[in-house]
């Protein structure tokens, strides 16, 4: 159990709402998207358009009302798009996977060291600031709406979250960002631009949780769920203080002087891993969320959690409609009728230990590099296909499952999936996939939801942050060994008496492993100060070559990642640098 003192005591409980919505799809009619209409693209300095509804129309309807705000919610997922940049996500933008098409991607320009402002994707500060005015408009106009003042509570705390976790976006990649409160700006308006510092954006993200938490309930569920909830405002305080006590931000070395203060704090303070700690912590001890367990199968709860529509981890899921194969469409071989996405490198499949908990570089583990899958995590097969990974297929019976094969056979490759001929590492990616589900086909589909935020992230943010402060304490080795367990590992306890550093590299592993695919690597080893090293090396994949019944692997080179100083934060886009003087560049860009 988790100590007294960070017992889950915030908040008073909150009767569960009902509501006439639901947050499947957010299908949104385009006559209602007035939050969209009155920005154009380019953030917050655009001017404002009009179109045929206006604010006076919009919300004083209640349908529309609720629409609108379905609209703020239907960009949360954004950041994390598996084909945020055109032929990847993030995990193809770090040391997680190889793009697909080098020529058409921005995720290209990460990896290779190249990326600047004028070439930045700007959807972060476009799509951010755009979200935030309309949560000023919807702000400005809820009193309008004939609702119950209970409703109208709701829709205002949900807002504020989301106004909250639009200003983390903007936070994790840009650091400080201009804090427009509430302030609803027009054209003809003059627009303060000039970046608030670091610890200002930290405490208004960590205050709009606080407050929009009081009228929420712990936990969404029924027609609610998918909306923001108390356990959504703790995720999202104890995300952003995890990022704040962090090495690039908690005395940042990246600047000096009044830029120092805008994109981190100038100053250390080993307080903030408590801060942290305690977010976490609370969110724990609230008891509201648990891990998805399924003792079956080694490793089947983690699996069978990600198709799963409704389960007790998500604590914010992005709706997705029901009957949807898009994960399957991007990441499934060809002969599954995927694009491939994005290709993982061997470096991801090291970083899996044995099914033992041992590292494979650990002489005592087991690890045979001529049978390389065999005993490992179950989490190593249920993220990433390999050579011989079971997947279904048509045949003409319906579908099976069939061994998929990567390499080459008595020197002829294995098909459109090979290694070299489909994807150019020799992996594919699983994470997430629903195993009865296929691109393309209506009748093997999945209901799942994506997670924004979900329990075991919050047990790896309250491990880190303990032990960054206290050390490996009773609780951090709860909070990791619980993931193990789930996992499938055997043992799963940990080894006792490790150091405080030890312990670092233990949850860090557990990081890159148990969250690979979600969108987090590229941050984690941006805030830890690692992706000099992560980022900056040769990319490897796996050749696998059969003749007759035997198998023989080579690790060959696939990409040299290139990374400079600057890349620890995003490049503020050109486009709105050029808008007014006031808006200061990251260092290094």
């Amino acid at each position: 159990m988790f100590r007294e003192s960070i017992k889950f005591n915030l908040y008073k409980p909150y009767s569960m709402r009902k509501i006439y919505f639901q947050v499947i799809a957010f299908i949104v009619p385009v006559v209602v998207l007035l939050s969209v209409e009155s920005c154009k693209k380019g953030g917050f300095l655009a001017p404002t358009t009009t179109s045929n509804l206006t604010e006076t129309t919009v919300f004083r309807d209640s349908s529309n009302t609720e629409y609108f705000l379905a609209n703020i919610y239907s960009q949360i997922g954004f950041p994390v798009n598996v084909t945020r940049f055109g032929n990847g996500g993030l995990d193809v933008a770090s040391d997680e996977s190889e793009v697909g098409n080098t020529n058409i991607s921005l995720a290209s320009d990460w990896a290779t060291g190249t990326i600047n402002a004028g070439i930045v994707s700007d959807d972060a500060f476009s799509t951010c600031y755009n979200n935030i005015r309309a949560v000023n408009q919807l702000l400005k106009n809820i009193h309008n709406t004939p609702v119950s003042a209970f409703t109208k509570s709701q829709i205002i705390s949900e807002a504020r979250f989301l106004r909250a976790y639009y200003y983390f976006i903007l936070l994790e990649h840009y650091g400080g960002v201009p804090l427009i409160g509430d302030t609803l700006y027009t054209y003809t308006d003059h627009i303060p631009v000039k970046r608030s510092n670091f610890s200002d954006c930290v405490n208004y993200i960590v205050s709009e949780c606080n407050a929009a938490a009081l009228a929420l309930p712990s936990v969404q569920t029924g027609l609610g769920y998918g909306r923001a909830s108390r356990g959504s405002c703790m995720a999202l305080i104890s995300r952003t203080l995890l990022y704040a006590a962090s090495p690039l931000f908690n005395g940042t070395t990246l600047a000096s002087g009044s830029l120092a203060s805008i994109i981190g704090y100038p100053t250390a303070d080993a307080n903030r891993w408590k801060l942290a700690e305690d977010a976490a912590g609370q969110l724990i001890s609230s008891e509201s969320y648990s891990l998805n367990i399924d003792n079956s199968t080694p490793g089947k709860g983690f699996q069978s959690l990600f198709p799963m529509r409704y389960n007790t981890e998500y604590i914010l899921p992005l709706m997705r409609p029901t009957g949807n194969w898009d994960l399957e469409g991007v990441w499934d071989p060809p002969s599954r009728s995927g694009s491939g996405g994005g290709f993982p490198y061997q470096e991801i499949v090291d970083a899996f230990p044995m099914s033992n908990g041992k590292a494979i570089t650990d002489p005592t583990s087991g690890y045979d590099p001529n049978n390389p899958y065999a005993n490992r995590d179950p989490r190593m097969g249920y993220s990433i296909i390999h050579d011989q990974t079971s997947l279904i297929i048509r045949l003409g019976t319906g579908f099976s499952p069939v061994n998929i094969y990567l390499g080459t056979y008595n020197g002829i490759a294995a098909g459109s999936d090979a290694v070299y001929t489909g994807t150019p590492t020799g992996y594919y990616t699983n994470k997430m996939l629903d195993p009865n589900a296929a691109s393309t086909d209506a009748l093997h589909n999945t209901s799942r939801c994506l997670p924004i935020f979900r329990y075991a992230e919050i047990l790896l943010n309250y491990a880190e942050a303990a032990n960054e402060f206290e050390g490996p304490t009773s609780n951090v080795y709860n909070a990791v060994e619980q993931i193990r367990m789930r996992a499938g590992l055997n043992p799963y306890q940990l080894p006792t008496g490790l150091s405080k550093d030890q312990m670092r590299d233990v949850i860090r592993n557990e990081r890159q492993i148990e969250l690979a695919f979600e969108g987090h690597r590229f941050w984690d080893v941006r805030r830890w100060m690692i992706a000099d090293q992560t980022e900056n090396q040769e990319m490897t994949g796996m050749e696998i070559t059969r003749t007759n019944t035997t198998a023989s692997y080579k690790r060959f080179n696939v990409r040299k990642h290139n990374f400079r100083k600057a890349m620890y934060l995003w490049p503020i886009p050109q486009g709105e640098l050029a808008k007014s003087t006031d808006l200061v560049q990251n260092p290094g860009y």
